[in-house]
């Protein structure tokens, strides 16, 4: 039975891909091993891929990464077993999540991860709470200039007579 975090299946060759890509990345780049390092560079915007473990228990161990992946724009697939993703990343013991921080080798092993996921690259996310044209020091709501004069006041326009409708005439048999 799929745990509760786990939001869609991950193909098995896409497992397998990850877990090469992983072991590339450890050898050639630099990877993140373990729940909290792997949110850390998730926050931090270093993760390039998170490849979290499906039989992880208790799930509230792994319960946020998909959600913070998906405010900071992160991809990220799952793996069957906690044991072969520890394995990938050179550990004794299997663990819950990795994050590939830089991926040296394995940025083809990726980008095949992504296209076959259907996931774009990954871009940095603009702030949510301001427009890209709100200099930084103003709040969202505040107006980016004070008007130079006073406005006028307006005079209303004469209200119209409402438009005459026309009625169809329907025919009856």
């Amino acid at each position: 039975m799929a745990k509760e975090y786990v939001k869609f299946q991950t193909p098995g060759d896409v497992q397998a891909k990850a877990l090469e890509a992983i072991e590339l990345a450890k050898n050639s780049g630099s990877i993140r091993k373990g729940t909290n390092e792997a949110t850390k560079a998730i926050e931090r915007g270093e993760a390039k891929l998170v490849v979290i473990a499906e039989d992880v228990d208790p799930a509230e161990i792994v319960m946020h990464l998909p959600v913070i992946c998906a405010e900071k724009k992160v991809p990220y697939v799952y793996v069957a077993e906690k044991a072969a993703l520890g394995k990938a990343a050179g550990l004794g013991v299997g663990t819950a999540a990795v994050a590939i921080a830089k991926p040296g080798a394995a940025e083809p092993a990726i980008k095949e991860i992504l296209s076959k996921m259907g996931m774009g690259e990954s871009k940095p996310a603009a702030p949510a709470h301001a427009p890209a044209h709100a200099p930084a020091h103003a709040p969202a709501h505040a107006p980016t200039h004070a008007p130079t004069q006073a406005a006028a006041p307006k005079k209303e326009a004469p209200a119209k007579p409402p438009a005459k409708k026309e009625k169809k005439e329907e025919k009856t048999a």
